[in-house]
């Protein structure tokens, strides 16, 4: 199931995933033919019926929890190539789903999502089901946004393909750990921290905080803001949550301490998580 953004609405891509047995749902950017070439896919659906609405969750550019109400309407059509390319590809027979936000708060531009997919859209819920799949793709940037800033993995200049390969799949596991731990902060905060740091980490990042937060209840936002405060976040009531930059740069902080205390007490626990 490949899902992506604006970026990924290229009609070569849909005729390869299709070629290749595979699923996609793209955002379109390109109002594309459709039927015979007779109209377009913003003209049929400006004619299609809302089936109802959805309800999404996220948070804005600093942090803030948001809500906004979509109105939703589907249709399964053809889709026409380009037309320079219509001798090459195939018409697609593609579920098409439009979202859109009909009353945005001040100071903030509605939330519209024109998704494209090879997958059935027969009910308001298949369309549900591919907006729920679709808001997953912030995740998704936060992991590659990781793998890139921390890992650096555009940087890397190895001699074979193999060492490539091995090295990419290492800073995989990384990402995932920092954007997991990112998006465990902000959407499970009664997990216990033991799930996430060891004794060791624990007790550093104890005597990390400064002495007004001691007395601050010791949960999982506790231990991931002593991470972000020893990568730079300043930790002020007006910031917003911290993001996977200084949780990386912080985690690396937390790994060096815990090089220096297990050298300087080699009968303590060498378990790291």
């Amino acid at each position: 199931m490949h899902i992506g953004d604006r970026e990924s609405d290229i009609f070569e891509l849909f005729c390869l995933a299709q070629d290749l047995g595979t699923h996609f749902l793209i955002r379109s950017c390109v109002d594309r033919l459709a039927g015979e070439g007779d109209t377009t896919i913003s003209q049929v659906m400006a004619k299609t019926q809302v089936s109802g609405t959805h309800d999404i969750h996220f948070r804005d550019k600093r942090g803030n929890q948001q809500e906004a109400t979509l109105s939703v309407k589907y249709a399964t059509m053809t889709v026409c190539p380009p037309i320079g390319k219509q001798k090459k590809y195939p018409k697609q027979k593609l579920g098409i789903i439009f979202a859109e936000e009909k009353n945005p708060p001040e100071g903030r531009s509605p939330i519209i999502w024109k998704l494209v997919t090879n997958l059935p859209v027969a009910t308001h819920a298949d369309a549900v089901q591919k907006l729920v799949w679709y808001s997953r793709r912030w995740n998704i940037e936060t992991f590659f946004k990781t793998l890139k800033t921390g890992c650096r993995i555009e940087d890397i200049r190895l001699a074979t393909a193999d060492r490539l390969a091995n090295c990419i799949a290492l800073c995989c596991v990384v990402s995932w750990r920092i954007s997991w731990l990112t998006i465990l902060q902000r959407q499970s905060s009664t997990t216990s921290p033991a799930a996430v740091f060891t004794d060791i980490e624990r007790t550093l990042l104890d005597r990390s905080m400064p002495s007004n937060r001691q007395g601050t209840r010791r949960d999982i936002a506790f231990y991931m803001t002593a991470v972000a405060r020893l990568g730079g976040y300043l930790d002020r009531s007006s910031d917003p949550l911290p993001g996977t930059t200084v949780l990386w740069r912080g985690f690396i902080r937390l790994a060096d301490l815990v090089a220096g205390f297990q050298a300087a007490n080699p009968d303590a626990s060498s378990t790291c998580g």
